[in-house]
C-alpha cells in the first residue's frame, strides 16, 4: 500500500526484478563487445541476449564464456 508517496514492499520487489531485467543483460554486452570470439560467436551471442533478455545472459555467463579467446 502507498501512503503520503512511500514506496512500499511491492513496490521495491517489482523495481529489482526490473533492473535485474535491464543491467543483466547489459552487462553481458558489454563483456561480449570487449572479448574476441571465434567466427561469427561475437554476433551470434550480441543476438541471443538481446532477444532473450534474462535467459540470454545468464546462457552467455553459463555457457558463452568458455567460448573466449584467450589472450
Amino acid at each position: 500500500m502507498v501512503l503520503l508517496g512511500f514506496i512500499g514492499p511491492q513496490e521495491i520487489i517489482i523495481l529489482l526484478i526490473l533492473s535485474l531485467l535491464f543491467i543483466f543483460p547489459l552487462i553481458a554486452l558489454i563483456d561480449i563487445l570487449r572479448s574476441d570470439f571465434e567466427g561469427n560467436n561475437k554476433l551470434i551471442w550480441v543476438i541471443v541476449v538481446i532477444f532473450f533478455n534474462l535467459i540470454g545472459s545468464i546462457l552467455y555467463f553459463l555457457i558463452g564464456k568458455n567460448q573466449k579467446l584467450k589472450k
